[in-house]
C-alpha cells in the first residue's frame, strides 16, 4: 500500500487507493462503477498531437488519465492525434512516446493512433452524407468563418448546404480522390446555424491537405478534423472516460452530437472537462513555446529553461518530483495558476532525498594555506548524503592549496558578513579551521589570492577549545580539481503572470535568464558523476551533470526553499 503525506501526495513507492484519493473526476468514475456503467470498466487515453514536444501541462492530464486508470483496475493507453500532416512529424511521435515512458508510464496497448481510423472515419463521413446531415461546401475558410456568425447574431448557411445526397457523395469521393485543391472544398456536417454554440453552426469534418502523412503517406489527401476524429477514435477504442482540459467544454455538445448520429461499436464514450494547469513566471502554449525556439530566444525545446518535459529533464527534474508535483495540484473545474516555487518544492525535497553531495566551486579564489606542510596531501572523509544512511562516505583530498568561492571572502567586509576576511576564522567543511592572514592583489588592484593559516587540531571539525567560528565554507583542491563548466537558471518569463491583461508575453522575457560560468573547479569525486545525473553542490544547489557534454552541469534548483517561505508570507 502506498503512504500518503500531508501534503495529500503519494510517495515513491506508488499510487495511492481511489478511497484515499478524492477530486469530483473520480467521485465521477467511483458512481459509475456502482452503477455499472461501461460494465464497470474503466478506460482512459492520452490523446497528444505530434506536432510538437510535451510540456509540464501535459504531465498533468498524462498522470492523471494514468493513474486514473491504473486506480480503479482500468488500461489506459497513448493515441496520437495525427490528423494534420501539415505541422505533424515521426520525430515529434517518437519524442512523446520517449517523455511518458520517462516519466514512468506505459500505454496499455503501444502507441495508438488516429490515422489507424481514417478508414473507419471516411465510412462513417458518408454514412452522415446519406443521412442528409454532411455536405460538401465549396465556401473557404475566411468566408465560412465570417458567416458563422456570432453570439448575439445567427450565422448564414451555406449555398451549397442544399446540396443533394448524390451530389454530395459524388463531391466527397473527389476530394478524397486529389481531385481538388487545398481549400477548394470541405465537408461540413449540417446541424444548425443559429445554434447557441458556435461550434454547432455546421462545422468543418475533413479538409484537403495534399502533404505525405508521417504514417499514411499520400494514401490520403482529406484528413479530418480533432472534433471529427475525437469522440469516434475513442469509441473504435473503447474508451468510458475521455477527459480534456476546460477549453473543450464547449466542444462536448459536437462530440455528443457525433456519438448520437452514429452506429457505434460498444459503450459511449463520456467526455468530462477539467482546469489546465498554469503555472508562474511560465507560458505553456504551444504556439509560443515554438516562438520561443524559432526567434532563437532559447538553444531548443530541450533548453533547460523551456517547461517542456525534455528542458527539465535535461535540467534534472526527477520524473517522481513532477509526478507528485501534478498528483498534488490535483483536479478541479476551474482554471487557477499555481507558483513555480511549488513545483521546485517538489524537485528540491526528491533531490535531497536522494542526490549525492559533492564541492564545486563555480568563481575560484586560490587560497593558500602558508603553514600547511609543504608537498603534504591528506584524503578527508566527506558524507555522500546526510539524509540517506546508505549512501556512504567519500574520500576528498586536502593540501595546502585550494580553490574557495569569491563570494565567501571579503576584504572589507559589512558587519553582517560571517564569512572569510581579514583576521577572521572559518571552518573548511570536511577540513580545517583557517584564519585569513593576508592577501595577494592583482595589477588591477582585484583579490588574486587569499593567504591562510590552519590549525591543525580541528580535523575533527571542532577546536579542543570549543570555539566556533559562525561559517563554514566549501573547498577543492586546486591539484585535484577538475575544470568544468556551470549554467545557472533564472525565470525564463519576468512577470509572474506573462500575457497578463493582454499584454503580449514575450514583452516579460528575460534576457538575463540564463549564466554561464565557464572556470568552475570540481572535487576529483566528481568524474565519476554519470550523464544526467543530479548531484548537490555543497552550499550551492543541485546541479544536473549534461547528458552530453562531460563536466559541464545545469543548475536545477537551488538550496533555499522558496515556497516555504511565500506559505510563511501567506500565514
Amino acid at each position: 500500500m502506498s503512504s500518503v503525506d500531508s501534503m495529500g501526495f503519494a510517495d515513491s513507492r506508488g499510487l495511492s487507493r481511489p478511497s484515499e484519493r478524492s477530486d469530483f473526476i473520480r467521485s465521477l468514475v467511483r458512481q459509475e462503477i456502482a452503477d455499472g456503467t461501461f460494465a464497470k470498466r474503466v478506460q482512459t487515453r492520452f490523446p497528444p498531437e505530434p506536432n510538437g514536444y510535451l510540456h509540464i501541462g501535459h504531465a498533468k492530464s498524462i498522470c492523471l488519465n494514468f493513474d486514473l486508470a491504473a486506480e480503479f483496475g482500468g488500461i489506459c493507453n497513448l493515441r496520437l492525434d495525427d490528423t494534420n500532416p501539415e505541422t505533424e512529424r515521426a520525430h515529434f511521435a517518437a519524442a512523446i512516446e520517449e517523455d511518458i515512458a520517462w516519466l514512468g508510464y506505459e500505454s496499455h496497448s503501444g502507441t495508438l493512433y488516429a490515422s489507424d481510423y481514417f478508414g473507419q472515419l471516411y465510412e462513417w463521413a458518408e454514412q452522415l452524407i446519406n443521412a442528409g446531415l454532411a455536405y460538401v461546401d465549396d465556401q473557404d475558410a475566411a468566408t465560412i468563418s465570417k458567416n458563422r456568425g456570432s453570439f448575439s447574431e445567427p450565422g448564414i448557411s451555406s449555398p451549397f448546404r442544399d446540396r443533394s445526397v448524390a451530389e454530395n457523395l459524388t463531391l466527397f469521393r473527389q476530394m478524397a480522390a486529389g481531385d481538388f485543391a487545398a481549400g477548394e472544398r470541405v465537408l461540413r456536417a449540417r446541424i444548425d446555424m443559429a445554434h447557441e454554440n458556435m461550434l454547432m453552426r455546421d462545422p468543418v469534418l475533413y479538409r484537403i491537405r495534399h502533404y505525405d502523412h508521417h504514417r499514411t503517406g499520400t494514401k490520403w489527401c482529406v484528413y479530418p478534423t480533432y472534433d471529427w476524429a475525437h469522440g469516434q477514435s475513442d469509441a473504435i477504442e473503447g474508451v468510458t472516460n475521455s477527459i480534456c482540459t476546460l477549453e473543450f467544454d464547449a466542444h462536448r455538445p459536437l462530440y455528443d452530437w457525433f456519438l448520437d448520429h452514429l452506429d457505434l461499436p460498444g459503450d459511449r464514450p463520456r467526455q468530462t472537462e477539467f482546469a489546465r494547469l498554469n503555472i508562474t513566471h511560465t507560458v505553456l502554449s504551444k504556439r509560443l513555446l515554438m516562438q520561443l525556439v524559432d526567434e532563437g530566444h532559447v538553444e531548443g525545446w530541450d533548453d533547460p529553461r523551456m517547461p517542456t518535459l525534455r528542458g527539465l529533464r535535461r535540467r534534472g527534474f526527477p520524473p517522481s518530483a513532477i509526478k507528485d508535483f501534478c498528483r498534488h495540484v490535483g483536479v478541479a473545474r476551474v482554471d487557477g495558476t499555481v507558483e513555480v516555487e511549488l513545483l521546485e518544492s517538489f524537485v528540491r525535497r526528491e533531490l535531497n532525498r536522494t542526490s549525492l553531495r559533492r564541492m564545486a566551486v563555480l568563481n575560484p579564489l586560490p587560497l593558500l594555506i602558508e603553514n600547511y606542510p609543504s608537498g603534504q596531501v591528506e584524503m578527508r572523509e566527506a558524507v555522500n548524503n546526510p539524509e540517506d544512511p546508505f549512501a556512504g562516505t567519500r574520500q576528498v583530498p586536502f593540501d595546502g592549496e585550494l580553490f574557495i568561492e569569491r563570494d565567501d571572502f571579503m576584504l572589507e567586509p559589512p558587519s553582517k558578513f560571517y564569512r572569510l576576511a581579514p583576521g577572521r576564522e572559518v571552518r573548511l567543511r570536511s577540513g580545517y579551521f583557517v584564519t585569513c592572514t593576508g592577501v595577494d592583489t592583482a595589477a588591477d588592484g582585484t583579490i588574486a589570492r587569499v593567504r591562510c593559516s590552519y590549525d591543525p587540531d580541528t580535523g575533527s571539525g571542532q577546536a579542543p577549545d570549543g570555539r566556533r567560528p559562525k561559517a563554514t565554507l566549501h573547498w577543492v583542491s586546486a591539484k585535484h580539481a577538475i575544470d568544468g563548466q556551470v549554467v545557472l537558471y533564472e525565470r525564463l518569463f519576468a512577470d509572474s503572470h506573462p500575457g497578463a491583461d493582454g499584454a503580449d508575453p514575450m514583452d516579460s522575457f528575460n534576457p538575463a535568464s540564463v549564466q554561464h560560468l565557464e572556470n568552475a573547479k570540481f572535487e576529483a569525486a566528481m568524474a565519476d558523476i554519470a550523464p544526467g545525473q543530479v548531484v548537490q553542490f555543497e552550499r550551492l544547489g543541485y546541479f544536473a551533470h549534461d547528458p552530453i557534454t562531460t563536466n559541464f552541469f545545469h543548475r536545477t534548483v537551488g538550496l533555499r526553499d522558496e515556497w516555504a517561505r511565500i506559505q510563511k508570507r501567506r500565514g
